[in-house]
């Protein structure tokens, strides 16, 4: 499944070219891109005991979209600069790297509702939802490595509000239930498995899991399309993502659940730690008290944190598996954890390891995960730390004048990041995918806190707010990149029409009318007056 890059129009940047071509035709946006660069952060999962955890690096994407505040939409050759813009919705992504995996979490997405200001036509795609698909395409085409897997994933929680306090006033805010927000999501994501990013990739396959639901009642939250079987299963990838399940005989389920911020089942991973701290089967094991398997945690799931609050909470998964991949073809049918998980692939082949080394019964839960096979990174490792002890040994204590050195002192920090790798065995980091305004990590929190105490209650508020947000992040200077969109939305509305008049089913044949109940003859004729002949009345004798 490998695709070619479309050609770049010359003089645009790429996420530009991108974003106009699934925007309204005409119409005029800002975009503001912040990023960081990779930086070394906590492992995602669990190792195994007695084993170290992956080396891990994360980089943050935030993309904000700006419209009119004047509702015009004028382009960018007769428009006027100077006239105010208002933040319409933006997007936080996390991109998560290791040796093995390059995982895009979306952290969180929301809107002000100012969209409206553009006066779009009824049956214009959502720009929300084709900048939120562009934007993740894009971040995959710059960020997949050689022979190395993708994945996508979310949390998907309805909520009034995440990034712009007091939006919810709003009037023309529209705010989707736990149900549409679910249904949204996928149809964002659906995208991305009929035309994949540019790769190339063996299969894309997307996940979904609905804590509470069973698999039929999840199944209507699926997009209705033709290849919906093909691209979607009704599950959760976890085993097959994990590179643990193909180098141990088993795997304990705290060992397969990511640790993403702000996230319920990472939380509730937690919380079963903190109840097994003290016990001796999470140190040789690695295994929980109460929970055995995927399928007790999922199913107690549904009654922890915000799955249990009443509103439906759905998590989704795309996985990108390359063609030379770690997920070869010798993959295991079934993955060596404690019990079948709601997932088992149809189309690996059998594994070439042992049978015997793959059965996982009681007895093997009592004993530590152990290794089919010494990996090389592994064994690099183990090389690298006896060399290491050994150099520290045969440091010797300085001797000698101690020479004081001068302090060097910086005013302004001038190409910090050109002495960073592009690439290492744990991340990629070309020029291409970073954000017109590149920060570390601190100033990229702060950025984000800032914009999370501003104000969005109404339009005058929002202006301000929006421009305090961009001068602060910008240090004072100009930033941002106007997208002119080009979709030609009057063809997708024709379409769209043609298909919904093709399709509507005509029911009037098939309604029975209730009959009328029968009028009697007598019912509307007044009642008769019985009348008794002279010879029947009979006269009392007088006395």
């Amino acid at each position: 499944m490998s695709t070619i890059p479309p050609k770049l129009a010359p003089g645009k940047p790429l996420l530009v070219e991108r974003l106009s071509r699934v925007l309204p035709k005409d119409i005029a946006f800002g975009v503001y891109h912040l990023s960081t660069p990779p930086t070394k952060t906590d492992a995602l999962f669990s190792a195994p005991p007695n084993e170290h955890e992956d080396k891990t690096y994360c980089e943050n994407h935030f993309l904000a979209v700006t419209v009119d505040a004047t509702g015009s939409t004028s382009t960018a050759n007769g428009g006027d600069h100077e006239s105010p813009t208002v933040l319409a919705f933006a997007i936080e992504i996390f991109i998560f790297t290791t040796a093995y995996t390059s995982t895009f979490f979306v952290s969180k997405a929301d809107s002000t509702g100012y969209l409206a200001l553009l006066g779009l036509l009824k049956g214009t795609p959502s720009p929300i939802k084709e900048v939120c698909g562009a934007f993740m395409s894009y971040l995959i085409e710059q960020r997949q490595r050689k022979d190395k897997q993708c994945i996508v994933s979310l949390f998907a929680r309805a909520q009034d509000q995440y990034l712009f306090p007091g939006s919810i006033k709003n009037k023309t805010k529209h705010v989707l239930d736990d149900r549409g927000l679910v249904k949204w999501w996928c149809k964002v994501l659906n995208p991305l498995l009929a035309s994949p990013p540019a790769g190339d990739w063996a299969a894309a396959k997307a996940y979904l899991v609905i804590p509470g639901l069973d698999a039929y009642e999840t199944k209507a939250f699926l997009p209705r399309t033709e290849n919906v079987a093909a691209h979607w299963e009704l599950g959760h990838p976890l085993e097959r993502i994990s590179h643990y399940t193909r180098e141990y005989d088993w795997v304990p389920p705290r060992c397969l659940i990511p640790k993403y911020p702000d996230d319920p089942k990472s939380r509730y991973r937690d919380e079963l730690d903190e109840e097994s701290a003290k016990s001796k089967q999470l140190q040789t094991t690695g295994m929980w008290k109460g929970i055995r398997s995927l399928d007790q945690f999922w199913e107690m799931l549904a009654y922890r944190q915000e799955c249990s609050s009443g509103r439906l909470t759905g998590f989704i998964w795309v996985v990108f598996d390359p063609k030379n991949g770690e997920q070869r073809a010798d993959a295991p049918t079934s993955f060596p954890t404690p019990s079948a998980s709601l997932i088992t692939p149809s189309t690996a082949e059998p594994p070439s390891t042992p049978s015997k080394q793959r059965t996982t019964s009681t007895a093997n839960l009592l004993l530590t995960p152990r290794k089919l096979f010494q990996t090389t990174e592994s064994a690099d490792a183990a090389s690298k730390a006896k060399s290491e002890k050994k150099a520290k040994k045969k440091k010797k204590p300085l001797r000698g004048i101690i020479k004081t050195r001068q302090p060097n002192i910086k005013t302004q920090r001038r190409n910090q990041f050109r002495a960073r790798k592009i690439s290492t065995a744990y991340y990629y980091w070309p020029l291409e995918g970073r954000g017109q305004r590149v920060v570390e990590e601190s100033a990229y929190k702060r950025s984000i806190e800032l914009l999370l105490h501003l104000d969005f209650a109404n339009l005058d508020l929002a202006k301000g707010s929006t421009r305090r947000w961009v001068s602060e992040v910008g240090m004072g200077e100009p930033w941002g990149l106007e997208v002119t969109g080009q979709r030609d939305v009057s063809v997708v509305d024709h379409a769209a029409s043609a298909t919904a008049t093709g399709t509507v089913n005509n029911l009037s044949g098939m309604v029975k009318r209730k009959r009328a109940p029968a009028i009697e003859e007598n019912e509307d004729q007044p009642a008769k007056i019985n009348v008794l002949s002279a010879g029947l009345v009979r006269k009392k004798p007088r006395a």
